[in-house]
């Protein structure tokens, strides 16, 4: 009976002593449009007390609330940290034109340019909001429309007669003449950067001269079918110089397009051919792939746009900056946005260095100096910089020196130098007939000053007595 008594006495005791053992906590828990330290998140315990600290996500900035939890028995304290998006605000004056907002110009948002009639856009016509504020070359509206020059292509006859200035999204269709044949594109449109698109074609001399060229028809046949607006006739046709009433042919849409509506077919009827209804639309690459710490900025998603990677602060690209939409989608391959890496930081005599201690020492890494010995001269802290470089040179600790005090009517004991070390020590006494103002111990500083400020010594004044009667 004693001895089952002592045991549960004793069985008590035991867990009594290991309920009261603290609880460590594992990683804190994510929360909505914070981060957490990636120190933090590889760790798989930490001990009670401890506090981990949470930034908000990138595109927010903290509104309220501490960016501190604490490990309290195995439980972390709620995050009272709260983050809202962060918003460029304002994209100014567009002269000559104005700005069209996608949203409430957050980060990731675009503005879009407009030009006022008469005017012509030049550069890209929108801006993305970023952590750092609008990104991207600011669009301006210049006088006048875009336009093309007249092409030229030897031996043709060309729509249009001898216009000389087209406007964007004006057709020039090419006819060649006796003798030639023709090389490329049939028609050409004046595009939206005062290019041709596609390029014009040239009228090359035919193999056999007595074939009939493009638009020649005989009595009751037809000849070559004219290119339309993005389509062209199929390959297989290309050597046909004469059609037979009935005779029907098919079109495709140029490379880069693809049918949108109408039909592709089109019919020689006693020597004319039918109409063709086939319309042909630009071929959308969607998109040009996500990367991570940066982003595309589109000219558009259809054949031949670009779209170009713009990196978040403190990452660089590594890789081609564009990729071109092609008719087998987005050429090229997806960079990649490195994180910024500074050199070792620089270590400075006689003194200590505090903040991120070890490598890599990425974008916004802070590095703290503070001088064992000696005054410090320069910044305190220097960083890691966007470009890879650090804020500036790192500072220097000099010793310095102070110079003999000034206390006219004064003198001390110990030795005259001209120059005295830190921490020494004067005990200033006054002449007689001088009475001391302040301390008379003073000690050189790091500074190179004396501490406290020297005492003065001024005449000591008669006392006087009146005589009473």
């Amino acid at each position: 009976m004693w001895s089952a008594g002592w045991n549960i006495l004793i069985l008590s005791f035991a867990s009594l002593a290991s309920a009261q053992i603290p609880k460590k906590c594992f990683p804190p828990s994510k929360y909505p449009s914070t981060r957490l330290a990636e120190k933090y998140t590889k760790r798989p315990r930490f001990n009670v007390g401890e506090k981990v600290y949470y930034n908000c996500a990138t595109g927010f900035i903290p509104h309220r609330g501490s960016r501190a939890v604490q490990c309290i028995n195995g439980e972390w304290t709620k995050l009272t940290l709260k983050c809202e998006k962060k918003s460029c605000g304002n994209a100014g004056d567009l002269p000559n034109g104005h700005f069209e907002y996608e949203g409430n110009s957050f980060v990731g948002e675009k503005v879009y340019a407009v030009c006022n009639s008469g005017y012509t856009l030049k550069g890209r016509n929108y801006m993305i909001c970023k952590k750092t504020g609008w990104t991207g070359k600011v669009p301006s509206c210049e006088e006048g429309e875009t336009t093309c020059s007249s092409p030229a292509v030897a031996n043709s006859v060309k729509s249009g007669g001898s216009v000389s200035v087209y406007r964007v999204g004006e057709n020039v269709t090419f006819t060649c003449s006796p003798g030639f044949q023709l090389d490329g594109a049939q028609q050409v449109t004046c595009g939206p950067d005062g290019q041709w698109q596609p390029k014009p074609p040239q009228c090359l001399p035919s193999p056999d001269k007595n074939e009939p060229t493009p638009g020649y028809q005989e009595a009751g046949k037809c000849g070559v079918p004219e290119a339309i607006e993005n389509a062209s006739p199929a390959d297989k046709y290309f050597k046909i110089k004469s059609f037979a009433s009935g005779d029907r042919v098919h079109y495709v849409c140029n490379i880069g397009y693809i049918p949108s509506r109408g039909s592709r077919y089109r019919m020689c009827d006693n020597g004319k051919w039918t109409p063709i209804t086939l319309k042909c639309e630009r071929r959308s690459c969607g998109s040009a792939g996500e990367i991570l710490n940066g982003q595309f900025m589109y000219d558009g998603i259809e054949f031949g746009d670009v779209a170009t990677v713009i990196c978040d602060e403190g990452y660089i690209l590594v890789g081609k900056a564009t990729r071109t939409c092609m008719s087998n989608g987005w050429d090229g391959r997806i960079p990649v946005c490195e994180a910024v890496d500074c050199p070792e930081p620089p270590e400075v005599a006689n003194a200590e260095r505090s903040g991120t201690q070890e490598s890599p020492y990425i974008y916004r890494s802070v590095i703290h100096y503070k001088c064992r010995v000696g005054r410090l001269i320069g910044p305190k802290e220097i960083w890691c910089t966007e470009d890879g470089t650090w804020s500036s040179p790192p500072p220097q600790c000099k010793e310095m020196t102070c110079l003999p005090p000034n206390v006219p009517n004064a003198y001390w004991m110990g030795a005259h130098t001209n120059q005295y070390q830190h921490r020494d020590t004067l005990y200033i006494e006054c002449k007689r007939g001088y009475s001391m103002t302040g301390l008379n111990t003073v000690t050189c500083g790091s500074d190179g000053k004396w501490s406290p400020d020297p005492p003065t010594c001024g005449r000591t004044q008669r006392r006087t007595y009146q005589r009473h009667y």
